[in-house]
């Protein structure tokens, strides 16, 4: 479920720097050079999106014969023909860049680190959707899945993971799946991991990551670990509505399912490639457990 708020506040606190500062991992701004004509990267992606040319041509309000030439280089994109023509492609803001770059003409979509002060007031929205949503599980990550925040509930049940997993930037998915993090107490290994390839998969469609790509035959090579194939089965059925993640714990199994927020309406591109992923109880055990886990850290942190 995508939700689309629309997210303003004050300047985040230091106390947000300091608590999460060994998560915490800073998009870098890439300078966006290219060789390829605009009209490569315009077939390419209209052709990810499945689309004819004249089903593009339909939608942008052009004849098929104008994008035609556009595709073939025989005529030059103005700004304003590149801009809609990636805007009915759904283009990410990042390759919207690179292909007004390829027509000749300056980005128009600014990518600044998540610690600059002009996303303060973002950073501390997301801190404090983080935190609203304790006693269940919450993370913020970027476009690659690399960890920027998190909330207690979800730092206690990283448990003893391998430290090396740990090196910012953390990948929450390598975290999950690797055979030294998360892997052995994840009862549906398997299925929760075709779930995460699926929507990799999803996910490099839809922006044509090669890096991501790449995450997906990395998830897919780790083996399944012994210690989840032999842990308990959940005995709820959830009828295809959800995968859930079933992870061992103390408290026992938690079953868990997860929304992802979206900012609505960003027109920076690191903005718009950040997400946050929340975890909700599946079922009454679930929620009772991630109580008795949040008065456990409160009684700890008061003495």
């Amino acid at each position: 479920m995508d939700c689309a708020p629309s997210i303003t506040s004050e300047v985040m606190e230091d106390e947000t720097v300091a608590r999460y500062g060994p998560f915490m991992t800073t998009a870098s701004t890439q300078s966006v050079s290219n060789d390829r004509h605009v009209g490569d990267y315009l077939r390419e992606w209209r052709q990810r999106r499945r689309l004819s040319q004249m089903d593009l041509a339909l939608e942008a309000e052009i004849s098929t014969r104008h994008l035609s030439f556009l595709e073939t280089g025989r005529s030059q994109p103005s700004r304003e023909m590149v801009q809609l023509l990636a805007e009915k492609l759904d283009m990410p803001l990042r390759e919207r860049n690179i292909m007004l770059v390829s027509a000749g003409f300056a980005p128009v979509y600014s990518e600044r680190s998540l610690d600059d002060p002009a996303l303060a007031s973002m950073r501390k929205a997301v801190d404090l959707v983080l935190k609203g949503h304790d006693p269940y599980p919450a993370l913020a990550v970027d476009r690659h899945w690399s960890l920027i925040s998190a909330n207690d509930a979800l730092v206690s049940l990283i448990g003893d993971v391998d430290p090396a997993l740990m090196k910012p930037p953390v990948n929450v998915l390598r975290l999950s799946i690797h055979p030294a993090g998360l892997a052995r107490r994840i009862v549906n290994f398997t299925e929760w991991r075709n779930h995460l390839v699926a929507r990799l998969h999803k996910q490099v469609d839809a922006t044509g990551d090669a890096r991501l790509a790449t995450l997906i035959e990395e998830l897919r090579a780790y083996p399944t670990p012994d210690a989840a194939a032999r842990g308990p089965k959940s005995s709820h059925d959830y009828a295809g509505i959800v995968v859930p993640l079933q992870l061992m714990t103390g408290e026992g199994v938690l079953t868990l399912f997860s929304t992802t927020t979206i900012f609505g309406t960003p027109v920076d591109v690191t903005l718009s490639e950040l997400a946050i992923e929340a975890f909700f109880p599946a079922d009454q055990e679930t929620a009772d457990a991630l109580r008795r886990l949040a008065e456990k850290r409160q009684a700890a942190a008061a003495g």
